[in-house]
């Protein structure tokens, strides 16, 4: 588990695709501090367990699964990455509880400067509207982030500028993929109605 707050941008050192499957090695250094083979580090939302680590370089493997449904399968070497270590015991929970498991591919629409901030909207798959609510949580490229208002198939998130320009947010532009992962619990919300049988309403007044 994640808290989707980004402790640095790494750079993709070598991405060697093979067939279904695919090994990534990274260059940072904070992630690497305490960390040993078989921990788990987000790569830009994507939780990928850390398989080799030197002075200042992780690999991973990457399953076609990963593959079909993050755009990892479209970064190229040289492309920054945002990095966080799996969350502790002792951890701040600073953003909100991030899984690591990508729900869909979002396309950037559009960045707008607002004063120092910045607006980003992003357009999002079909299968995520039941998900995504205004003044909810929505993990943008491992990212803890507010729907700041909702529109049909996009949403805005608002930016403010520390990090704007400590991921790669500062990186995107019009057209990007980026990986997106709804607020667990509204996932959790939906099993539990399908399991359970129950509307909204009887749900709500368990609660």
């Amino acid at each position: 588990m994640f808290t989707g707050i980004i402790e640095e941008t790494g750079k993709i050192d070598a991405l060697n695709i093979k067939g279904s499957s695919a090994v990534i090695r990274i260059r940072c250094t904070k992630v690497l501090e305490d960390s040993k083979i078989g921990d788990s580090i987000a790569v830009n939302g994507v939780c990928l367990t850390a398989t080799e680590i030197s002075g200042d370089s992780f690999s991973a493997d990457i399953s076609y699964e990963t593959l079909k449904r993050t755009s990892l399968a479209g970064a190229s070497t040289g492309t920054r990455v945002n990095l966080e270590r799996a969350l502790t015991l002792t951890t701040r929970l600073g953003g909100h509880i991030v899984s690591g498991h990508v729900d869909g591919l979002g396309t950037v629409d559009s960045v707008i400067p607002k004063g120092d901030s910045y607006v980003l909207r992003i357009r999002f798959p079909q299968e995520m509207d039941k998900y995504i609510a205004e003044k909810g949580s929505i993990t943008i490229d491992g990212i803890s982030l507010t729907v700041a208002s909702l529109n049909g198939l996009t949403f805005d998130v608002a930016v403010i500028p520390h990090t704007f320009k400590e991921t790669v947010l500062s990186d995107k532009r019009r057209g990007d993929k980026v990986n997106l992962e709804a607020d667990v619990i509204a996932r959790y919300l939906e099993k539990l109605i399908k399991k359970e049988g129950k509307d909204i309403t009887s749900l709500l007044n368990m609660l």
